[in-house]
């Protein structure tokens, strides 16, 4: 845990983790996602789609791991 003179000072670059409805995926992304109704993402600041994983928690472990610091969209 960060005090509060650490907060802030984290060097890992943020990335954003949001659900995303399988029904809006590309045909073959669905076909691939079996029974689940959501997916999320990780996106990098720019946007862009780094990662679709079937699960929050994992989404946010392989964010950790790549040393990138995840941040849920609501």
């Amino acid at each position: 845990m960060q005090t509060p003179s650490e907060f802030g000072n984290d060097d890992r670059q943020i990335v954003y983790v949001k659900t995303v409805d399988v029904a809006d995926l590309p045909e073959d992304v669905r076909a691939s996602a079996g029974d689940l109704h959501h997916l999320y993402a990780v996106h990098n600041a720019q946007g862009q789609q780094l990662a679709l994983v079937a699960d929050r928690r994992m989404a946010f472990v392989l964010a950790r791991q790549n040393d990138l610091a995840p941040v849920a969209v609501h």
